[in-house]
């Protein structure tokens, strides 16, 4: 399969249909996130109050749930909003920010899993195998070590949780517990600057909005969030700049650029 051409296809997609992504997120990045969300090309709306998250996440073509600055009462907006979403059929998002840090934020993590239907898990390498159950430390919300195979544990771990895992690092793994794609398109940089990986879960979120193949429009997603990284990368001068020019890229991006760019494939896992 022509895995960037089917990248580029279904950016196109995302600006032509420019879909509603409801995010329950981060207080740190709820404004680099919504940014991030329009220059992709999609409609961010940040709803949380418990009265009104159900009403909102059936006008939404996904749902992103973060726990990066939870509290118990976010959480149960996050269930409330994702139940719903099972509900209407829209696809939920999570990313497990610092999943295994604490217990609030671990636990936090397995209850969403229990109670709502969870599309596609995004997360640093650590996160994902705590959530999966293969152990690994976090310092703070940074992985603080990495499996030695990756991409064998990313699809271990879609298998024995019944969804699709995208496990970021230096090269990234998307699995459904069958399927395994690698992409390798990224910067250094991208870990100098506070956020990257909620956007990369907003890039996820926009793309799984348009397209079912919850594995294809994740690897897609970071191929086009990895590649923008790279393009501001070029013209940054350091972390401040890279996050102007990062924005800039995602905006600018053409579906027929990212098709030429996307370093992804399909691994044996």
């Amino acid at each position: 399969m022509e895995w960037g051409k089917k990248a580029g296809e279904i950016l196109a997609r995302v600006r032509a249909a420019r879909p509603l992504v409801h995010h329950i997120t981060n207080l740190v990045v709820t404004n680099v996130t919504a940014n991030t969300t329009l220059a992709v090309g999609a409609s961010p709306v940040m709803a949380h109050a418990p009265e009104e998250v159900r009403e909102m996440v059936r006008l939404a073509r996904c749902l992103v749930l973060n726990i990066g600055t939870l509290t118990p009462a976010l959480v149960d907006s996050m269930i409330a909003a994702g139940q719903e979403a099972n509900r209407a059929g829209v696809p939920v998002v999570l990313d497990p920010v610092g999943a295994g840090a604490t217990a609030l934020r671990t636990s936090s993590a397995a209850r969403i899993l229990s109670e709502v239907r969870v599309d596609v898990l995004r997360g640093n390498a650590s996160e994902v195998a705590i959530v999966g159950g293969y152990g690994a430390t976090v310092k703070g919300v940074e992985a603080a070590d990495r499996p030695e195979n990756p991409a064998e544990v990313t699809r271990r771990m879609a298998e024995r949780l019944g969804m699709v895992v995208a496990a970021t690092g230096p090269v990234d793994y998307v699995s459904d517990g069958r399927r395994t794609l690698e992409v390798r398109n990224g910067h250094p940089l991208l870990t100098a600057v506070t956020g990257t990986g909620c956007m990369a879960t907003a890039v996820i979120g926009a793309f799984r909005a348009v397209e079912e193949d919850g594995v294809l429009a994740a690897a897609a997603a970071l191929a086009y969030f990895g590649y923008a990284a790279e393009l501001a990368a070029a013209r940054a001068e350091g972390p401040g700049s890279f996050q102007v020019h990062l924005l800039d890229a995602l905006y600018l991006l053409q579906p027929e650029e990212l098709a030429r760019g996307a370093r992804l494939e399909e691994v044996v896992a």
